[in-house]
């Protein structure tokens, strides 16, 4: 028998900033990356951290060269 999978919406705090947000990610070697109008709800966290943009493109990191993640909401 399969069991269904459900899943849990882990409250991030980054929905607390808004519907859509702007994310600047700092690279281990100092590169930083600006990304705009991800989507705060549809953040997904794993080895590779995957955001969705407002036009629906997917956007796929490795979390091992982050060093932090700046977020700021979008008015």
């Amino acid at each position: 028998m399969l069991k269904t999978l459900k899943m849990v919406d882990l409250q991030s705090s980054i929905k607390n900033q808004g519907k859509f947000v702007t994310q600047i990610i700092h690279f281990i070697g100092g590169e930083k990356r600006t990304f705009e109008q991800i989507k705060s709800e549809c953040i997904k966290q794993g080895q590779f951290t995957k955001l969705i943009t407002k036009d629906e493109r997917m956007i796929l990191i490795n979390d091992k060269n982050v060093l932090c993640i700046e977020v700021f909401p979008e008015l």
